[in-house]
């Protein structure tokens, strides 16, 4: 940490300036939450005065005020998500771009206090992080699969694998089905492994050996080359027979052609038509052959 960092004065400008932009700027993580500790929560009286503020006149100052005097509930909701094995300082960072949401949305006039508006934001944007950064291959995507990503664990006994009677209690109290609950499981109970061996270990048989290569005998490209012979023949050929003759012999005269085709105006000439009005024909034709190929 440099002597500037050791001499900030925490005013209210700069503290929010730190906090927001970067958690650790201020040297450590504690220092950081020493910091925003000592930034003084406003009343009640004061939250609608700055909230009605920023609603009507969108006083810029009123919302630095509210973000301000909550960054210390960032901080606590964080705390939750350290078992993640994710950085505090960046956990906290995104809970505040969930804070900072949830002021730009605040209504004083509901008569709820910011602290209990704010604290939906805030997991939204943590856990939407965690999902990101936890795996390279996302585990939860459902809405089921969220709910039970960030509570299974804390449901689970000791760390230990479920039984049935287990696995059908959480799937009643989290309103999910019990497959669900034994497929998220076994997927947050497995571990990430590197596809490719260590660069120093020439000797190391990794996961990528048992992939298979680009040959012409692998599955997929089988199957791809089947499609795109179809698509070339028979099934371009039927397409073809959805057209009306004049649409039919336009796109077969431009782009069926070996010779590379007749031009826009040559097929004008033809029909007496504008070549404009051959593009679209053109147009119109490539989009039913389109539908007719899917």
């Amino acid at each position: 940490m440099n002597s500037s960092a050791n001499a900030l004065t925490l005013t209210p400008q700069n503290t929010l300036a730190v906090a927001i932009s970067n958690p650790g700027a201020l040297g450590t993580i504690e220092a950081y939450i020493s910091a925003v500790n000592r930034i003084p929560m406003l009343t009640p009286e004061e939250e609608v005065l700055l909230g009605r503020r920023l609603r009507d006149e969108s006083d810029l100052d009123a919302a630095r005020q509210l973000v301000m005097s909550h960054l210390r509930l960032v901080v606590s909701i964080a705390r939750q998500y350290l078992g993640y094995g994710l950085p505090h300082a960046d956990l906290i960072q995104e809970g505040n771009v969930g804070l900072m949401k949830a002021v730009k949305r605040f209504d004083v006039d509901r008569g709820v206090r910011l602290v209990s508006f704010a604290v939906h934001w805030i997991k939204a944007e943590i856990h939407e992080y965690i999902i990101r950064n936890w795996r390279m291959v996302k585990v939860a995507t459902t809405k089921a699969q969220r709910k039970l990503f960030f509570n299974l664990r804390r449901m689970r006994p000791d760390g230990q694998t479920l039984d049935t009677e287990q696995v059908n209690e959480i799937a009643r109290e989290l309103n999910v089905r019990p497959e669900d609950v034994s497929e998220m499981e076994v997927r947050m109970s497995g571990r990430e492994f590197a596809l490719e061996a260590p660069a120093d270990d020439d000797e190391a048989f990794a996961p990528i050996s048992y992939l298979s290569d680009e040959g012409h005998d692998e599955p997929s490209q089988v199957l791809e080359r089947r499609e795109h012979d179809h698509l070339q023949g028979p099934g371009l050929a039927k397409a073809l027979e959805t057209l009306d003759p004049r649409s039919r012999r336009i796109v077969q005269a431009r782009w069926l052609q070996d010779d590379g085709g007749m031009t826009l105006t040559e097929l004008a000439g033809e029909y007496g038509i504008s070549a404009e009005r051959v593009r679209q024909i053109e147009a119109a034709a490539f989009k039913k052959l389109r539908a007719a190929l899917q």
